[in-house]
């Protein structure tokens, strides 16, 4: 039954209180030098101006530098002409690194009820975040539990980064949704997502724009680092959304979706600089090996999957950059034998 129009006006009024003076936000930062360093510093100055106009206190908005090197003048001059606060670690190591640092920050102040988490390209709108305070408010309001993780949905995956990110994308959410699906049933503890798949069945946990509540985020973000065997930058740097996915629902938090605008194509993209194979099978080996899922359930799914795929139907080019996720993923688990990949599949549609 939908609620009565006096609720939904109550949710609304609360939930734009609670954003405007209990949600804080982190941008993690990273302007290397060279050639897009001015768009980039462009579409900052967007994002900060954007998130800037959803809260009251703007020193509830950090911008967080990952490593000093990469626009640290940049981001101290934004933040003195905006109000903003700003933290700089000095060595870069990943993404994670930004959001922990500014989220440690941001964690001191005793009145943010939600810290929110969103890029610095422009392509995470800050006049949405409404939207996400609104369901987390439904969830804790439905629930009574103050545990939340908000996910923002993009329409679509392949648009805005483009047809093998959107591809690859696909298969590190399709693993992870199996990698806890397996956690769930191992460990007795049924995995929730009444909030979460009303429109589809396999969320967009590697969206860059989160929403978390205090608690969920001190559990996630005031917690040591799990790399789960795997290298620091699987950690930091090519694994850090699906980090935050599990750990925020290894802590109890159950997970909602709303959906969120982006561009038609991202104006620009950090991870266009990584080896995508590589930031790939990390995203998958990160969750399996943290929730602890044998190798053989890890090749099955992978056998499960990828044909499914419509990367693999561009030939050589999709087929081979398959191959590699699927060499690296099983050599790190320590099968060495690829050979029977995509040979298994139906032989008819």
């Amino acid at each position: 039954m939908s609620p009565a129009p006096e609720r939904a006006g109550e949710t609304f009024q609360r939930s734009l209180s609670a954003m405007r003076s209990a949600t804080g936000i982190v941008i993690p930062v990273y302007i290397p030098p060279g050639a897009e360093a001015a768009q980039r510093v462009a579409l900052l100055t967007d994002t900060v101006a954007a998130c800037c106009a959803q809260v009251e206190d703007r020193s509830a908005l950090c911008l967080s530098i990952d490593g000093v090197a990469n626009g640290a003048a940049i981001v101290e001059q934004l933040a003195t002409d905006w109000g903003v606060t700003y933290t700089a670690t000095p060595v870069n190591r990943g993404k994670l690194q930004g959001v922990r640092t500014g989220m440690e920050a941001l964690l001191a102040r005793s009145d943010l009820a939600y810290v929110a988490v969103l890029d610095c390209d422009s392509d995470h709108f800050g006049n949405e975040l409404l939207n996400f305070v609104r369901a987390a408010e439904h969830i804790v309001g439905q629930t009574g539990d103050d545990r939340v993780l908000i996910l923002g949905r993009r329409l679509s995956r392949h648009r805005p980064m483009g047809w093998l990110r959107g591809e690859l994308e696909e298969i590190a959410d399709r693993m992870l949704l199996h990698a806890l699906e397996y956690h769930a049933a191992i460990s007795g503890t049924p995995l929730r997502l009444e909030y979460a798949t009303l429109i589809e069945a396999i969320p967009d946990f590697h969206s860059g724009y989160k929403l978390f509540s205090r608690r969920t985020a001190q559990d996630v973000f005031l917690s040591p680092p799990e790399p789960a065997g795997l290298s620091e930058a699987a950690y930091f740097r090519h694994a850090v959304e699906a980090v935050m996915v599990v750990e925020a629902l290894l802590h109890g938090a159950r997970l909602g979706v709303v959906n969120r605008t982006t561009y038609n194509r991202q104006p620009v993209t950090a991870f266009g600089l990584l080896g995508q194979a590589e930031v790939t099978a990390d995203m998958i080996l990160w969750p399996c090996s943290r929730l602890g899922v044998p190798p053989a359930f890890v090749r099955q799914w992978l056998d499960n999957d990828m044909p499914a795929l419509l990367l693999g139907t561009l030939v050589p080019e999709g087929r081979q950059e398959l191959e590699e996720v699927y060499r690296r993923v099983l050599e790190a688990l320590g099968q060495d034998d690829a050979s029977g990949f995509l040979q298994k599949q139906p032989l008819f549609l």
